[in-house]
């Protein structure tokens, strides 16, 4: 792609490798676009295989000495980082508006959860201990220590680009790794450059971020098959997901997985209706549905179903969609038109299987306002596949026995929810759903920085966020004292 001449934001248009910022070596460049108005944000020159080896080189050599220092440096350090954002947050909603289509509500609701996720990062490196404890052996002691794993290579995505690359930095960083990320070409910007400028002005010695954007017909699996990450994490579709964890498999490395949903939110026939149709609206369109947590297919009980369908109509036809930059607007563009495509196809395709429209939305451009199906099936395409679109999928169910086996049906299990009038029956259902989070009386979308983030089968592999990240992003170390001379039986 050939070089424009006018960018909006030209400052984004080098790449932090090594502690210094640069132009990538490929002969490629990436324009990055607001997705509403096509306005070119940056122009980026991007990285090829010898950035990427560059990166990983730099990275070990500075994670040496990042290793070193003390806890209370690396705390302090993440407390200014979490401080910076929330100082230059109008900066980064502005920013995740143009980039990304986020509306004012998501964007801001995403710095939220970045503050949240670093703060609790600054208390990792106090969990960094190691402990004592006792043997067979006469005169040994048992250590084990907790260390850093090394370098990290992470792969994040576009849908909250700012968000889930502080949730992968900001722990990394706070246990004594270092790391090379390589953000979403479609959000560069907020999913990487911004957070290790960030970073940078925080204090955070050279080397131990860099920001990778490139063509991946260009780097292949450079990023995975690299020799020197030891844990490599990945945010996005299943089929990447797939292909990122055989490769890092076949060299013994780590991964952590956060991968696609299938996310039901099951309505029992106690259930507060007002209540329930609120949280189904918001878990449904928040962001335009391009959410990996989003209620992608809305399980109602059939005694409360047509009082169902038709208030959720009501709340959804009060929904604006336009301009994300302009308060109210709750739906903005998508990413980009093969996304728009896709969704079309698999809306098309379902009522072509029996699903009634109720509310048909329009398509301009990336546009799309909500669509509503109801008496959908599971076996219907918009039951079957992740959504990642302003599309409700509503479906009729006989009780909660049925509304479980249809849950778990599916080969994914990241997120859910159970609406009912029972506290007792809500967790008695949630507990028999296969997946790696569930909330009763609640939408499908949550995340707290305290609580484990992470799915079932083909959701994903390991934790992010709590106690769990740590499990991810260090390692253990037995070390034995023998304090007494040892007794040896053929010596």
């Amino acid at each position: 792609m050939a070089k424009v001449s006018t960018v909006k934001y030209p400052q984004w248009s080098k790449l932090p490798i090594g502690g210094v910022w640069k132009e990538g070596s490929s002969t490629l460049y990436e324009t990055v676009k607001n997705p509403y108005n096509e306005e070119v944000l940056a122009e980026i020159k991007l990285a090829n295989k010898s950035d990427i080896d560059e990166a990983y080189n730099k990275a070990k050599e500075a994670q040496a000495k990042w290793a070193k220092v003390s806890a209370y440096e690396k705390a302090s350090l993440l407390e200014k980082v979490a401080g910076l954002i929330e100082e230059r947050r109008q900066e980064i909603v502005t920013m995740l508006v143009e980039e990304s289509g986020s509306s004012i509500v998501k964007a801001n609701v995403e710095v939220d959860a970045s503050i949240g996720d670093t703060k609790e990062a600054a208390k990792y490196p106090f969990k960094m201990e190691g402990t004592i404890h006792s043997s067979l052996i006469p005169g040994k002691e048992n250590r084990v220590y907790r260390n850093p794993i090394g370098v990290i290579g992470a792969i994040t995505p576009w849908n909250w680009p700012f968000y889930l690359t502080i949730r992968v930095v900001a722990p990394a960083i706070a246990t004594g790794n270092s790391i090379v990320l390589k953000a979403d070409s479609q959000t560069p910007i907020t999913g990487g450059l911004m957070i290790a400028k960030i970073f940078e002005d925080a204090g955070l010695p050279q080397g131990l971020i860099n920001v990778i954007v490139a063509d991946v017909n260009e780097i292949g699996d450079s990023m995975v098959d690299h020799p020197i990450p030891r844990v490599i994490s990945f945010t996005g579709s299943t089929a990447a997901g797939k292909r990122i964890g055989a490769v890092a498999g076949q060299n013994l490395k780590k991964v952590a997985l956060e991968l696609g949903g299938n996310n039901v939110m099951i309505v029992l026939d106690d259930a507060d209706v007002d209540q329930a149709v609120s949280a189904a609206a918001f878990g449904k369109f928040f962001h335009q549905g391009q959410i990996c947590l989003s209620a992608n297919r809305i399980m109602v009980d059939r005694k409360i179903y047509p009082a169902f369908v038709e208030k959720f109509k009501e709340v959804t036809s009060t929904i604006k969609v336009g301009n994300p930059a302009e308060d109210g607007n709750i739906i903005g563009p998508l990413i980009n038109e093969k996304q728009v495509d896709r969704i079309v196809k698999f809306v098309e395709q379902s009522v072509s299987e029996g699903a009634t429209v109720e509310i048909e939305g329009k398509v301009e451009g990336k546009l799309m306002s909500p669509f509503v199906l109801s008496n959908v099936t599971n076996d219907m395409a918009v039951a079957q596949n992740e959504l990642f679109g302003p599309v409700a999928a509503i479906m009729p169910i006989d009780g909660e026995e049925e509304a479980i086996r249809i849950a778990n049906a599916s080969n994914f299990g990241l997120s859910g929810s159970v609406f009912s009038g029972s506290l007792e029956r809500g967790i008695k259902v949630a507990h028999e759903i296969e997946t790696g989070m569930i909330h009763v009386n609640d939408q499908t979308v949550n995340v707290e920085p305290n609580m484990p983030f992470g799915g079932e089968k083909l959701s994903g592999i390991g934790r992010y966020c709590g106690e769990e990240a740590l499990e991810e992003f260090t390692t253990v170390k037995w070390m034995s004292v023998q304090n007494d001379p040892r007794q040896y039986p053929f010596s």
